[in-house]
């Protein structure tokens, strides 16, 4: 494989990772607000949050681009391309994550918040200092599984027209009538993007450990 087709993978990869990389983003921070009301029992918001929750768990990716690309301009609603791919993968992450800040914030200790009243600690200093590093450090490897997860389901934004990294691998193989090198490299810069979401994981690990100290 040359040159020419390695900087194509490496194009397709940049969308992959951009994409993702905003749908992630967004996405753990509307999981955690969504976990957060949640936990407030509010009885129409939170029903109305279990349903988005479960309607996004279960409706496939593929199909909730298409839904937001083609189906949401018959009501008026017209989307670009990347808008309507960052906003199906975050509907589809922010639901998951939303579950996993939920098991974190059921597991976390109530006393630990009596104890930060007690001596006057206002709520948002509790939150940041002493909650949030410790809901980070607990649901760390269970967020950075579901971000592998939806990097490795994002090439169902290709099927709106962008150019993602499968997508380029498929074109590759077209034109040389050859689709093992462009299977291997397309895998291989997965590999890569995967292996540095686990480093990166370790470092925050130990960043929030030290704040929650």
């Amino acid at each position: 494989m040359d040159w020419s087709a390695w900087k194509q993978l490496l194009e397709g990869a940049w969308t992959t990772l951009w994409i993702s990389g905003v749908s992630i983003a967004i996405g753990v921070l509307t999981g955690l607000l969504i976990a957060m009301l949640r936990r407030a029992r509010i009885p129409v918001v939170d029903q109305l949050l279990a349903l988005y929750v479960s309607l996004a768990r279960a409706t496939p990716l593929v199909t909730l681009v298409l839904f937001l690309f083609l189906s949401l301009p018959t009501i008026g609603i017209q989307l670009d391309r990347n808008t309507a791919a960052i906003l199906a993968l975050t509907l589809n992450t922010a639901a998951f994550n939303a579950e996993i800040w939920r098991s974190a914030l059921d597991n976390f200790s109530r006393a630990q918040h009596e104890a930060a009243l007690s001596v006057g600690m206002p709520d948002w200093v509790f939150f940041r200092r002493i909650m949030l590093p410790q809901l980070i450090t607990v649901s760390l490897p269970a967020l950075v599984n579901e971000m592998s997860s939806l990097i490795k389901a994002s090439p169902a934004i290709a099927v709106i027209g962008l150019v993602d990294l499968t997508r380029v691998t498929n074109r590759i193989a077209a034109v040389t009538y050859d689709a093992l090198p462009p299977i291997l490299g397309a895998g291989l810069i997965y590999m890569v993007i995967i292996a540095g979401l686990v480093k990166a994981q370790a470092v925050a690990e130990r960043h929030a450990r030290r704040l929650a100290m």
